[in-house]
């Protein structure tokens, strides 16, 4: 079946209860985006984005991995080194569903990062602008996530993955946030076959071979049962 690379967005999770940025009644609803996800926010307001963060890590606790995240880690186990799991999403559901490895390019909410040393940890439930960096004593930790305008993690390791993809699928990704939204543009450019599984067409749906429709918890393990036959 050669090498399948996997990009999942916030719709693997939404099952779960996670929301997506464009939920109605969503956690992001209730906040103004640059000001819980930028670094600027950050600046401003230290203390309302985590208060942000904090109600992120609760309701990911809270949350437990759906049958799209089984599916895909049996895919990964099946297959060995064969699959690449990379994710947009900063939950652990994948893990938590038995994958390993997995890529998370957006960072995770259950690290914590200092602003001025660069050194990580794991987050605590609660983090609040008191907490002082284990390493260097500064009062600078965020959340080890990428914010709208930083650089994601893991780049070089995504494009090694993308130029020796025979397969790449987007599952649940809405086609609007970049790099992201460009990597079934460069898997098909180095001859890959493209696949979407999502929820409703996305901004990229005209991108790939092939686009599959329907609820995650429904077409991925229906997807990954033809990959195993």
């Amino acid at each position: 079946m050669g090498h399948i690379v996997i990009l999942t967005g916030a719709g693997l999770s939404a099952e779960s209860g996670l929301g997506t940025f464009r939920d109605k009644e969503g956690l992001w609803t209730r906040y103004d985006i640059d000001e819980v996800a930028t670094p600027q926010g950050f600046a401003r307001n230290p203390g309302l984005v985590h208060e942000f963060y904090n109600a992120r890590r609760a309701n990911c606790r809270q949350a437990q991995p759906n049958p799209a995240h089984i599916a895909l880690a049996d895919l990964q186990h099946f297959a060995a080194d064969r699959v690449t799991l990379i994710t947009q999403n900063v939950d652990d559901l994948l893990e938590r569903a038995g994958a390993s490895d997995v890529i998370h390019m957006h960072g995770h909410l259950t690290g914590a990062l200092c602003a001025a040393c660069e050194h990580r940890w794991t987050a605590p439930d609660t983090m609040s602008i008191a907490d002082a960096c284990p390493s260097c004593g500064q009062h600078s930790t965020r959340p080890d996530v990428v914010w709208f305008g930083e650089i994601p993690y893991h780049m070089d390791k995504i494009d090694t993955a993308l130029a020796t993809a025979d397969l790449f699928v987007a599952i649940g990704t809405s086609g609007n946030v970049y790099p992201a939204a460009g990597f079934v543009q460069d898997a098909s450019a180095r001859g890959a076959r493209t696949l979407e599984l999502n929820l409703a067409h996305s901004a990229i749906t005209p991108l790939f071979d092939e686009t599959r429709l329907g609820p995650a918890s429904k077409i991925v393990p229906k997807w990954v049962a033809e990959i195993q036959q």
